[in-house]
């Protein structure tokens, strides 16, 4: 598989893993015991919230805890996942296709031998 392909799919991969662990602690570590939250809102923010929870069918309680999650899911994710533009996805995939120089940190690592290779 070329290097190209290979960083795709690796990212692929890690993205889908960091979006479902980030899912799975939030439904983990929901609290067992509903606990007050409290916040002040204008009258126009509230009557958006309310029209937009009833065209879901949900309450405001309800709306308004379920679009919380979903942001702060979206937040969370952007420390670990991100996205790049065309250019800079291809400047990457470049970077990663190219060979680096030669120096002699880099021929001191590929002359040791690996831990798992057996005399």
């Amino acid at each position: 598989m070329p290097a190209t392909a290979l960083a795709r799919d690796t990212h692929r991969r890690r993205a889908r893993r960091s979006r479902e662990s980030v899912k799975a602690k939030a439904i983990r570590k929901a609290p067992a015991k509903a606990e007050p939250m409290s916040l002040r809102i204008d009258t126009e923010t509230r009557a958006l919230i309310d029209r937009a929870a009833s065209v879901v069918g949900q309450n405001r309680t309800e709306f308004m805890l379920t679009s919380a999650r979903d942001r702060a899911t979206e937040v969370l994710l952007n420390q670990t996942f991100f996205l790049l533009p065309t250019a800079d996805w291809k400047a990457f995939v470049s970077a990663m296709d190219s060979s680096p120089p030669p120096n002699a940190k880099l021929k001191a690592l590929l002359a040791r031998k690996m831990p798992w290779e057996t005399d």
